[in-house]
């Protein structure tokens, strides 16, 4: 018969299953993989603070998603790092914590899209109707845009989450490398119909309005640039527009491998690190994608480091 403890609050976390020759590889490369997402993330939101000719709406909206990516990879590869050192025994977390992770964890993946999404409609506005750009995309107009891209998620993952604490849990090991949704309400021996309701319902509708607004917004931008005959608007178009769409096609095969993995359980080892690298692969291309693509970040970066070049001769 099968021990239950009721409602407890340590937790253990199963972790990835490595080979004792493979865990200091993979802890440096997650390990060094953290360190340079902080810094090109922090690197790239300081530039757009600090040069006012990169606030434009363009990049005042990017902005949203270093600053995702620096929360969503700082709550959970620190942590992941620190539990590859344990033994899968000494592997613990309190529930509180768990939950703080799993909240989240599941706000950088519903705000990758939903700032991906403000990002296109920002193009569009650009390329579609460029006459009126600078009434529509306004100081006010990136305000709004930006609280409904978090104001969103953060609704969607708080029923989310929410529907899950509610539960009693009668098991405490975490089968992951790090707390999720699915994870937590597994912990539980009542019924969990509406958790995967809810959860395949968030599911659809998140992915639905992410491809159906890209793909809407794409078609349009494509018309446009297809019986324009000013090359200079089809260039700047062309530019923008796949620098994003590359962006978010890295984020949308990163987020269907975690995905469609779920539904091997015996590939589950490929599933854990799947989903690992759903938080790093993004957050390392995201600003090395914009930064090499972006002439305007290209300019700033020079003219940072033509500043300290000349400041030590004074």
């Amino acid at each position: 018969m099968e021990n239950y403890t009721y409602n407890s609050l340590t937790l253990q976390l199963e972790g990835l299953n490595l080979s004792k020759d493979s865990v200091y590889p993979v802890f440096f490369f997650f390990f060094f993989s953290y360190i340079f997402i902080m810094f090109v993330n922090v690197g790239i939101a300081f530039l757009v603070f600090i040069d006012k000719n990169l606030h434009q709406p363009m990049y005042l909206l990017f902005c949203n998603l270093p600053i995702n990516d620096i929360v969503g990879n700082s709550i959970m590869v620190p942590r992941l790092l620190v539990d590859m050192l344990l033994p899968p025994s000494e592997r613990l977390i309190s529930y509180y914590e768990c939950v703080v992770q799993a909240f989240t964890t599941h706000m950088f993946g519903t705000t990758s899209h939903t700032v991906l999404m403000i990002m296109a409609f920002d193009r569009y506005v650009a390329i579609c109707n460029p006459l009126r750009y600078a009434a529509i995309m306004t100081n006010k107009m990136v305000i709004k845009l930006t609280v409904s891209a978090w104001g969103v998620a953060f609704v969607l993952v708080g029923i989310l989450l929410g529907l899950t604490v509610r539960l009693n849990r009668c098991r405490s090991m975490i089968m992951n490398p790090y707390c999720d949704n699915a994870s937590l309400f597994k912990l539980s021996c009542e019924n969990v119909f509406i958790n995967n309701v809810y959860g395949l319902t968030f599911t659809v509708v998140l992915f639905t309005a992410s491809i159906g607004s890209i793909v809407l917004t794409y078609t349009k931008i494509t018309v446009v640039c297809l019986t324009s005959k000013n090359k200079t608007l089809n260039s700047k178009a062309l530019k923008t527009c796949s620098t994003h769409l590359v962006v978010y096609l890295i984020m949308l095969i990163s987020g269907f491998i975690v995905i469609i993995l779920h539904r091997f359980p015996q590939y589950s080892d490929y599933r854990k690190l799947s989903a690992i690298l759903f938080h790093i692969i993004p957050g390392s291309l995201n600003p090395v994608i914009y930064g090499v693509q972006s002439a305007e970040i290209c300019k700033s970066l020079s003219k940072l480091f033509r500043s300290k070049l000349v400041l030590p001769f004074f």
